[in-house]
């Protein structure tokens, strides 16, 4: 399966599973997504299942919010991450409350899907990251995918989760795996392992990090589109670097990143998104908490610029190979 297609059968299968599972939102219902994500949920299910919604992103996650609190389970689709920002106030305030607030009389077990990152050509509107902007906020839980088998297992777990769960899909995987190397021809995620989806239901716990690459020189926490480009560098720079997928960013596994990095004494934090106040500068902070007498070396970064992502700049901006294997070559000489 191709990262659209897995996304859509772990829809399937919960929908198929629970009758108070609901998908929609802008062009879900009719038009299959703007991506193609639902494609086939309408017409298998019917309009009450699957609908399409206005162009209001406040309002598609405010219903969800009352839909949660009486007993369904949405799984809403926001168009591009970048349009979140008008439903920020009901996702913080709402949504990520409505446990503390109730006392645990009520929970809000809804999932909010979004594209996310750049790679695209998308510009300043359509490649945001803004995986820290929910990581912030207690309440919400916040996954982001590498790849077919996991966007699957973690979605259907996201779906089943009593809380809300924010569930950022790179689109530049949608299709097939990325190294960053922009110019070489596109790859598909036929033949790739992590391509080979089961049909029916399976999940992949929340919280629960795994080791892509395995290696003793240094530690490079990834997630989504940056693991595949952690592991072409790890490749072309023959620095034998081991490699995190966080697969969900919170919950955090902890436990994974502090063994790792206690075994190779270094660590580079790489993710797509601007680099102040990033997800990454939380990583760093807790490395340094519970590694310090274990480093070799400061703890790196890479990340995107802190500028908006531009258009006719976008290999500059995106953290290819060339950046973080000059980054790794540099940690590994500190």
């Amino acid at each position: 399966m191709t990262m659209i297609e897995a996304i859509r059968s772990a829809m399937d299968v919960a929908m198929g599973r629970d009758a108070d599972v609901v998908v929609y939102g802008e062009d879900v219902g009719y038009f299959g997504g703007v991506f193609r994500c639902t494609q086939g949920l309408q017409q298998k299910y019917g309009k009450t299942r699957c609908f399409d919604a206005p162009i209001s992103e406040s309002g598609i996650v405010g219903t969800a919010i009352g839909m949660a609190a009486y007993g369904l389970k949405p799984c809403i689709e926001i168009q591009f991450a970048d349009y979140m920002y008008p439903a920020y106030d009901q996702l913080t305030q709402e949504a990520a409350r409505l446990r503390y607030r109730s006392n645990g009389d009520f929970t809000c077990p809804m999932v909010v899907r979004m594209p996310t990152g750049g790679g695209i050509f998308g510009g300043q509107t359509h490649s945001q990251s803004p995986e820290a902007l929910f990581t912030h906020v207690c309440g919400l839980q916040v996954v982001v995918p590498s790849n077919p088998y996991d966007a699957k297992g973690l979605l259907i777990s996201a779906i089943e989760n009593p809380d809300p769960v924010i569930f950022l899909e790179p689109k530049r995987l949608y299709n097939g795996p990325f190294d960053g190397h922009h110019e070489r021809p596109v790859t598909s995620w036929a033949g790739h392992r992590l391509g080979e989806v089961p049909e029916d239901y399976f999940s992949v716990p929340l919280g629960k990090a795994v080791v892509r690459r395995e290696g003793s020189a240094a530690t490079i926490l990834a997630y989504g589109t940056m693991v595949h480009v952690a592991e072409a560098t790890a490749e072309e720079t023959g620095i034998d670097a081991e490699i995190i997928d966080l697969r969900t960013l919170v919950p955090l596994d902890l436990e994974t990143i502090l063994q790792s990095v206690k075994k190779t004494g270094r660590c580079m934090v790489v993710h797509e998104a601007t680099l102040t106040s990033g997800y990454g500068a939380e990583l760093v902070a807790l490395v340094q908490e519970h590694c310090f007498y274990h480093l070799e070396a400061p703890i790196a970064r890479v990340a995107g610029w802190d500028t908006p992502y531009p258009h006719a700049q976008e290999w500059d901006y995106f953290p290819g190979p060339a950046r973080l294997g000059e980054a790794l070559r540099d940690l590994m000489e500190a």
